[in-house]
């Protein structure tokens, strides 16, 4: 497994103690981590599952699908294998997940250039194909992660605003924090959960 995708987000140079919780192990395969953001002036708490890409752990992959806003489908772009994989993955994910959920498509190690075995045009092209967003990143250096993860949340919120995601029924992957509840306005002033999970090749 590569570096963590909620490892980095958690404890790189953007940290923020006041908010971030560290990354916890849920179970085997799987690392549990939370960040607080600001989208549109609205603050927003991401609840980040990063589970294992292996085929040994797939079973358990599936079950963080449900009730996930939004997955971050991430190769790596020096192992060919990893991006040739991500069909069966991508499919797996939207049979076991809502049908509204945002999936980012990462190609990880940017830093590896000399290494590249999948040109940035294919991850490109494989992303128009299927109605991803699409990111290369460096877990190693941190170099577009919080970018990944953002973007992600910034179409999720965009949905909500649009009334795709029903912000009352949890399945979504979403929950309205008590300000919201207590006024019974939309997004604005609460915090709000939102489920992501992102697998690493």
């Amino acid at each position: 497994m590569c570096f963590s995708y909620v490892l980095v987000y958690i404890r790189a140079c953007f940290f923020q103690a006041a908010y971030s919780a560290l990354p916890s192990f849920v179970s085997t395969g799987v690392e549990f981590g939370a960040r607080m953001i600001t989208i549109d002036g609205k603050q927003i708490k991401l609840q980040i599952w990063d589970t294992a890409g292996q085929e040994s752990f797939r079973s358990i992959t599936r079950s963080y699908y449900r009730g996930a806003a939004g997955a971050l489908l991430v190769y790596d772009i020096t192992r060919r294998d990893t991006f040739n994989h991500l069909t069966t993955w991508l499919e797996d994910a939207r049979q076991h997940s809502n049908s509204n959920m945002v999936i980012m498509l990462i190609g990880n190690k940017s830093d590896l250039e000399s290494r590249r075995e999948v040109k940035k045009e294919e991850g490109e092209a494989f992303a128009r194909e299927h109605g991803l967003i699409f990111m290369e990143t460096s877990a190693k250096t941190a170099s577009n992660v919080e970018e990944a993860f953002i973007n992600t949340a910034k179409e999720i919120y965009e949905k909500i605003q649009e009334g795709v995601f029903d912000i009352n029924n949890e399945a979504n992957g979403i929950k309205i924090g008590p300000q919201h509840a207590a006024t019974n306005s939309t997004m604005g002033g609460s915090q709000g959960g939102q489920q992501a999970g992102g697998g690493c090749c």
